[in-house]
């Protein structure tokens, strides 16, 4: 049996924005390779010593700008609508995130285990982390923008509230905040547990909630006219 059209379009399309995102993914850990040879041989996680990191703050904050208009570009040029493109960028996010932790496993055996801490982002301050934690979000990423944009793709629109919108803003910022509670600790070389779980889970079960909404309200036809 073959698959609608717009079924088929949606097939090739999740497949190059996949694709796009894993290979971003490995060429994102392969800059990380280098990065440490060069400035630090020998060493075995990408997190690298504040004082020596200093040198290159800037070009890693423009590198990570790159980065985001390069997802965003590819939700663009994947999506029709305003909605699809958030969905399709989201794929790629998550997708890049996960290859990029599996490609730095592969080569150079980091992170041992995903209880490993990270330096996640870099603007406006360092984001840390477990390594576990940006791996979620992705997974979510991934799920939930896969869902959205074949909704979409196969004329489902979704029905995307302002109550939908804040409850969103709210939950990300809420994990946002778990990855800044602990940056000075962590960058003084303090590893003790992850504090900033509560904030974490907290706003992944309040997105959750959203999505789950707005998913289900999309998929409500309207009521048809009485006489």
């Amino acid at each position: 049996m073959i698959p609608p059209r717009g079924e088929r379009s949606f097939r090739s399309t999740a497949l190059a924005v996949i694709a796009f995102g894993v290979a971003m993914g490995y060429l994102e850990g392969a800059v990380v390779v280098y990065l440490r040879a060069a400035i630090d041989a020998g060493a075995v996680t990408p997190v690298i010593d504040a004082s020596v990191f200093a040198r290159y703050e800037a070009i890693e904050v423009a590198r990570e700008l790159a980065t985001m208009v390069m997802i965003g570009a590819v939700g663009w040029l994947a999506g029709a609508s305003r909605l699809e493109r958030l969905a399709w960028a989201a794929v790629v996010f998550g997708a890049w995130d996960i290859v990029y932790y599996i490609a730095l496993r592969l080569a150079i055996g980091w992170p041992a285990s995903i209880a490993d801490w990270d330096v996640l982002f870099l603007i406006p301050i360092p984001w840390v982390g477990p390594v576990w934690a940006p791996v979620m979000v992705s997974l979510a990423l991934i799920g939930v923008g896969h869902v959205a944009a074949r909704q979409l793709r196969l004329g489902r629109p979704l029905l995307v509230t302002a109550r939908h919108i804040a409850a969103g803003l709210v939950a990300g910022g809420l994990v946002i905040a778990s990855f800044l509670v602990d940056t000075e600790r962590i960058i003084a070389g303090d590893t003790a547990p992850w504090t900033g779980w509560p904030l974490y889970w907290a706003g992944m079960a309040l997105a959750s909630a959203a999505v789950v909404s707005a998913l289900r309200t999309g998929r409500v036809r309207p009521a048809r006219p009485t006489r």
